[in-house]
């Protein structure tokens, strides 16, 4: 039988269509989303362990092996000041099959690093390029 792999892209990055200007007078809104900010969120250890987490609590999906599935799912969630990931979902999927993996993987994952604007921690948009590859 042959293995299954899974090539991560550790190319993260955050949506840079708005940037915001890192002005914390103007961090009032309890509400407001950072696309763009002085110190990004990180996964606890930095992107090896997240490359680790993922590899390790990976299970790809029974019915998408059976068909052959494939490709690069991006799921966007927010980090929320105390690390925590809210607001998580696919932007752009491969199959409902990898989609909800990639999901339940990111729903699993331990609390982040908070980003920052001018020192002070906020709620910062994230996206992740998961690709998910069968063995040819």
């Amino acid at each position: 039988m042959k293995k299954i792999f899974l090539i991560i892209c550790l190319s993260v990055f955050s949506v840079l269509a708005k940037a915001q200007v890192a002005d914390t007078t103007s961090n009032n809104d309890p509400k407001k989303v950072w696309v763009k900010v002085d110190k990004e969120p990180q996964f606890p250890g930095g992107m090896e362990h997240l490359f680790n987490y993922l590899m390790t609590n990976l299970k790809y999906p029974e019915e998408a092996k059976k068909n052959g599935l494939s490709g690069k799912v991006f799921v966007g969630f927010v980090v929320e000041k105390d690390g925590s990931l809210t607001d998580i979902k696919v932007i752009k999927g491969v199959s409902p099959e990898l989609d909800a993996e990639a999901i339940r993987l990111i729903k699993d994952s331990p609390k982040w690093r908070p980003g920052s604007a001018g020192g002070v921690p906020c709620r910062v948009q994230y996206n992740l390029p998961i690709n998910f590859q069968l063995p040819q």
